[in-house]
């Protein structure tokens, strides 16, 4: 099968599109032929060594052997493993790969359990959301499950105010919509031009970084959330009430497949939805990285695997 590989750390360009040999699902795996993934800002910082915990997990100096990137698809389940029961071939399903990596290729072995000591729970595995193209659906695993966990941890409920710093990348659009949801009041922190993306999503109040430092604002929050990882809980003390979250996708709650039910459901019921900026065929994938690396996108870049065709 085709995969894109992480041949070295650097540039977008060290991602090659190469022969590699096609998984075969275990007996408790389902094989899925993926249609899409996105070009995630995780993905973007193994390739670059960011942080340098990286080169401990997929190659000291150089990436692993065929280290393939994507930390999320969808697709069409092609095949099932015999101990398999929740899915069969030609199911449409998204997933989370996580660091198992993986998504930047034609076929993507996924467990539909996962065994927790002497438990088993659901793996990262689910049906696509029905309103949702293959497209949408590979950008909401790592992005909005992310959101999810973080806010869950600080407990987010009716009435509270946070504050998104960050809000019209791939995680602050899905955390606008999580937070209303949960109803919150949300203070959402971008640039200018996203003022009326972040509002369409539901932000009940903006702030324009680039001419007004957040942290020097008058209000307090019950929860500030750094999406983009830029500021740090020391900045943001004065605008934190007391006994208050200040969270930066460290230390999440462990992602249970329950989580990403969840998300299918709200998506379904029109509550969430994926932001989308670019799609980028996978023979474009170096482009799709390069764009990401600007820092400057709304929302999510999909990558379109498979067409169907």
């Amino acid at each position: 099968m085709k995969a894109v590989v992480c041949t070295q750390y650097g540039s977008p360009e060290v991602l090659q599109i190469r022969e590699v040999k096609k998984p075969e699902p275990k007996r408790n795996e389902v094989l899925i032929k993926v249609f899409a993934t996105s070009a995630h800002i995780g993905d973007t910082r193994i390739r670059r060594v960011d942080p340098f915990l990286v080169r401990i997990i997929f190659g000291l100096f150089k990436p692993k052997k065929n280290l393939i990137l994507g930390l999320e698809v969808s697709g069409i389940v092609e095949d099932v493993g015999s101990n398999v029961t929740s899915f069969k071939a030609g199911d449409e399903v998204f997933a989370l790969t996580g660091f198992g990596l993986g998504g930047y290729a034609e076929y993507r072995c996924l467990p539909e359990k996962v065994k927790e000591g002497k438990q088993e729970r659901k793996g990262l595995v689910a049906i696509k959301p029905s309103n949702l193209s293959h497209e949408e659906a590979a950008t909401v695993p790592a992005g909005a499950l992310t959101a999810l966990k973080n806010l869950q941890k600080a407990k987010i409920s009716k009435g509270q105010k946070i504050l998104i710093n960050g809000a019209s990348g791939s995680l602050g659009t899905y955390a606008i919509q999580l937070a209303k949801y949960y109803g919150a009041e949300v203070t959402a922190v971008c640039s200018g031009q996203n003022f009326d993306l972040v509002k369409s999503l539901g932000a009940d109040h903006v702030i324009d970084y680039t001419s007004e430092d957040f942290t020097r604002i008058p209000q307090k929050f019950d929860v500030i959330y750094d999406a983009v990882m830029k500021s740090k809980a020391s900045k943001c003390r004065k605008i934190l009430k007391k006994n208050g979250f200040f969270l930066n996708n460290y230390r999440q709650p462990k992602i249970i497949g329950d989580d990403l039910l969840f998300l299918k459901d709200l998506i379904e019921k029109n509550i969430l939805k994926p932001v989308i900026d670019k799609i980028y065929p996978v023979e474009e994938i170096v482009e799709a990285h390069r764009y990401v690396d600007k820092g400057h996108k709304k929302g999510n870049v999909a990558v379109t695997v498979y067409t169907g065709k």
